[in-house]
């Protein structure tokens, strides 16, 4: 059965940190590429960052280019998303996705991942 479970949201204020991470079973994911959205109230699920399960390339929203880094743990099957400098308008639910590498690192359609963990909520206080 696959399973993403993502853990870590919680509130923050303003210019603190946050590290999400979601832990991933059931699928041999070497052909994979794992991404984080989020979801603000209101607006649609957006793309915010993404890296090769086998590799270490990355594609990162404009919006939180050098304040977010995402990395994974091929061994202990986790990919964290650590969020330095955070803003109250990166308050959302934040989601975990899995999807086939050939549809490339920089297609940041949510349609192109099949695998979503059941979101956790990050909200940034001002």
């Amino acid at each position: 059965q696959v399973q993403l479970v993502e853990s870590g949201g919680g509130l923050v204020q303003a210019g603190g940190s946050l590290r999400l991470s979601c832990a991933a079973s059931g699928r041999t994911y070497t052909n994979y590429r794992m991404g984080w959205f989020r979801q603000r109230p209101g607006k649609e699920r957006e793309f915010v960052a993404a890296i090769r399960w086998s590799g270490s390339s990355t594609n990162y929203a404009d919006s939180v280019k050098d304040r977010f880094t995402i990395s994974r743990d091929s061994a202990k099957n986790t990919v964290d998303l650590q969020m330095n400098s955070l803003k109250p308008e990166d308050t959302a639910v934040y989601y975990c996705a899995a999807g086939p590498t050939f549809f490339g690192l920089s297609n940041t359609d949510p349609r192109t991942y099949n695998d979503w963990g059941q979101g956790t909520q990050v909200t940034v206080s001002s």
